[in-house]
């Protein structure tokens, strides 16, 4: 590619983006002073990204140029430099104007590690990326569990409110208040809330009626039928013929009888993390037939996690239980994780009941779990940086099942470079070394896994019999991955999620700007790229 035609395409960007900018100001009106720059880095980014960058990248890689790949935490600084050095290289001297609102590389990488370190709580690390370690129920009893954690590495201790209770959430933070004050360690509390849970309901089926015997299981296989009905019932199992054909298909419960109502005909199930896919064949009013596509599993329990990705859930991402929650853990913790949020208006209701509360100092992070918290990631975004201190949790293990096991890597850097660009810190969670924690070994692939994680600012590991020597070895591999890795490098092709965001963005410009304002011309200060 000549020199011209890269100027050429690297002039039509900057005029797009900074046109784009001035009419989306609305969006960086309420967000916190703290994230003024970030959230306006964040837009540049979708405008960037909704580029085929690819050819033009790889033109300015032959010229020993290549920062666009590198450009998430100083989008409009990085794109002019570029721009100002192709036109050096044709003897053309320009120099863009200084009232920009710009923020170059190092102020960037600064600006994140602030917020990172302003939500967990530290200021000198020996790495880049905290780690956070999921409590099992023995923490409310067992307090030197919880030193030797913090003395390997761990820095922020989780606790999951959908298990245990507030009599042992108690107990668990007297402890971990009391290690944290024992070792002069910085040790930040994070509770998760429950958000609806979609899980399977009481599964316990006859196994020796002389006996009395009875299991909390049924069996599947592929072909097979299964009822999912809103009634209450400890489930029936499939009865078979003498030639093993399916004469009366299994029936089990559900913990929220409405996705019954919002499943439609055709709609695809996981159940237990995907290891049973299903798909809608038959619909009543209180009971729902699916046919079992694939059973990676044979066994299908109680309280087993159900994934619709393809339906449109009318739940509360926000439940009665997590809002009477929220006082317990304004008072005992430092962060909380937002579960099952899918959209900026989620956003919007978790700030009104924290507002009620008066508490600008708890940290949020916001676990993209869904498809559809995906999709609206840079929405979200936007609408969380109303507060100071905020991150973003990538749940992979429900999100891997809502958009397919193929594509997780792909999205999970997706996730990473926007709120790279948004300068909020990620938490990077699920099957991190489980392995290690649960059977004392780890496998070759988690442990590569480990090494992609220093890309994020924490990760998290969850409970298990060896979680004392999986943190250990956490913290072994980030120490040296630091050395090696910052962040990432990207072939640069158009990111479809930054095309829906500026599309949605641009839907909100027409409702906010008056018409005469819409089609307004570039600022004077950029005319020097016409």
């Amino acid at each position: 590619m000549k020199l011209e035609k890269i100027e050429k395409e690297l002039e039509i960007i900057l005029k797009q983006l900074l046109m784009s900018e001035k009419k989306s100001a609305f969006l960086f009106q309420e967000v916190h002073k703290k994230y003024k720059h970030s959230s306006k880095n964040l837009f540049r980014y979708l405008v960037l990204r909704s580029f085929d960058l690819r050819k033009v990248q790889d033109a300015l890689s032959d010229l020993g140029i290549s920062s666009l790949r590198t450009a998430e935490v100083y989008v409009l600084d990085n794109l002019l430099n570029t721009l100002k050095l192709v036109k050096l290289l044709q003897n053309k001297a320009w120099n863009p104007d200084a009232g920009l609102s710009r923020i170059g590389f190092s102020q960037s990488q600064k600006l994140l590690r602030k917020h990172a370190n302003t939500l967990f709580g530290t200021k000198e690390k020996k790495h880049s990326t905290h780690i956070m370690v999921t409590m099992p129920t023995e923490a409310s009893e067992n307090i030197d569990l919880l030193r030797k954690l913090v003395q390997e590495g761990m820095e922020i201790a989780r606790i999951n409110l959908s298990h245990d209770d507030i009599p042992v959430w108690e107990k668990m933070v007297a402890n971990l208040k009391q290690v944290r004050e024992e070792m002069q360690r910085p040790l930040q509390i994070y509770m998760d809330l429950s958000g609806p849970k979609i899980r399977t309901g009481e599964i316990w089926v006859p196994k020796n009626k002389k006996a009395g015997e009875f299991r909390n299981f049924i069996r599947l296989k592929s072909g097979d039928h299964l009822w999912l009905t809103t009634e209450k019932t400890q489930a029936k199992k499939a009865v078979y013929g003498e030639r093993g054909e399916l004469i009366s298909p299994a029936e089990i419960s559900v913990s929220l009888p409405q996705i019954i109502t919002d499943v439609k005909l055709g709609d695809p199930l996981f159940f237990d993390d995907g290891k049973i896919e299903a798909q809608v064949i038959e619909k009543g009013k209180s009971r729902v037939k699916v046919l079992i596509i694939q059973a990676h599993k044979s066994k299908l329990g109680s309280e087993k996690g159900i994934n619709l990705p393809s339906t449109k859930l009318n739940l509360p991402s926000l439940t009665k239980r997590d809002i009477e929650l929220l006082p317990f853990i304004k008072e005992q913790a430092d962060i909380v994780g937002y579960s099952f949020v899918r959209n900026e208006e989620d956003v919007a209701k978790l700030f009104h009941e924290l507002d009620k509360l008066e508490n600008e100092d708890l940290g949020v992070v916001f676990k993209i779990e869904t498809r559809d918290a995906f999709d609206n990631l840079p929405l979200i975004l936007f609408k969380a940086m109303k507060r100071r201190k905020i991150g973003v949790m990538i749940a992979r293990g429900d999100l891997a099942v809502e958009i397919g096991y193929e594509r997780i890597s792909e999205v999970q850097n997706e996730i990473l470079w926007f709120c790279e660009a948004a300068h909020i810190p990620v938490i990077w969670a699920t099957q991190v070394l489980e392995n290690l924690a649960k059977k004392g070994i780890a496998t070759r692939a988690e442990v590569s896994d480990v090494s992609i994680s220093v890309q994020a600012e924490c990760v998290m590991l969850n409970k298990g019999p060896h979680i004392v020597q999986a943190v250990k070895t956490l913290n072994n591999i980030l120490v040296k991955m630091d050395t090696h890795t910052s962040k990432k490098k990207s072939r640069m092709r158009p990111l479809i999620v930054a095309k829906i965001n500026l599309d949605k963005i641009n839907g909100l410009t027409k409702q906010v700007l008056p018409p005469s304002t819409q089609k307004e011309q570039l600022p004077p200060e950029v005319s020097t790229i016409e």
